[in-house]
C-alpha cells in the first residue's frame, strides 16, 4: 500500500467513525415532534392568560338559582374532600412504598443500584400521575356548583398548571421506560 492509498483509507476509516459518532450522539437525544414541543408552549401560554385574566377580576356576588343549591354545594363539598383525601392517601402510600423498595434493595441487593432506582422512580412517577388526576378531580368538583366567572378562571389556571406538571410527568416516564427496556 503506497502513501496515497494509505491516506485516503485513513480518511474513509475517520469518516466512517465520525459518522458513527454522530449517529450515536443523535440516537442518545431524545427524538421529540412538534407536538410534543408545542403542547407545552400553548399550555403554558394559556396558563399565562388566564393569570393575566384573573389578575384584574372583580369579586361577583353568587345568585342562588335553585333552593337545593346549598344542598348540592354540601354534597359536593364532602365529595371534593373526598378527592383530595383519596389523592393523599395515594401519594403518601406510594412514597412509604418507594422508600421501603429502595431501602429493601440498598440491604439486599448487590447488583448495579441503578435499575431498581430507575423502577422505583418510574412507579412512584406513576402513581404522582394518578394523584395529580385526583386533585384536578377535586378543583373541577368544588367549582362546579354556580361558579363565578373569577373562580372558572382560576380553575382554568389550575388545570392548566397541572395538566402540564402531568405532561412532563408522563414524559419522563415514557422516557425512563425506554431507558430501562434498552438496558435489558
Amino acid at each position: 500500500m503506497n502513501g496515497k492509498e494509505r491516506r485516503t483509507a485513513i480518511a474513509a476509516l475517520n469518516s466512517f467513525d465520525s459518522e458513527q459518532n454522530i449517529n450515536a450522539m443523535k440516537s442518545d437525544f431524545p427524538q421529540y415532534s412538534w407536538m410534543s414541543l408545542l403542547l407545552p408552549l400553548a399550555l403554558i401560554a394559556g396558563l399565562v392568560l388566564l393569570l393575566g385574566f384573573s389578575v384584574g377580576g372583580t369579586g361577583e356576588a353568587k345568585a342562588m338559582i335553585t333552593p337545593l343549591e346549598p344542598w348540592l354545594q354540601f354534597l359536593v363539598g364532602y365529595l371534593a374532600t373526598g378527592a383530595e383525601i383519596s389523592a393523599a392517601v395515594v401519594i403518601g402510600v406510594a412514597v412509604l412504598r418507594a422508600i421501603g423498595l429502595y431501602l429493601y434493595q440498598l440491604l439486599t441487593s448487590t447488583d448495579a443500584h441503578s435499575n431498581y432506582l430507575e423502577s422505583i422512580r418510574l412507579r412512584l412517577g406513576r402513581v404522582l400521575a394518578l394523584g395529580l388526576e385526583f386533585t384536578i378531580a377535586s378543583d373541577i368538583l368544588r367549582t362546579v356548583v354556580s361558579p363565578t366567572r373569577q373562580e372558572i378562571m382560576n380553575l382554568g389556571a389550575i388545570v392548566l398548571l397541572r395538566s402540564l406538571l402531568n405532561y412532563f410527568l408522563e414524559m419522563e416516564i415514557s422516557a425512563g421506560q425506554g431507558r430501562s427496556s434498552a438496558d435489558v
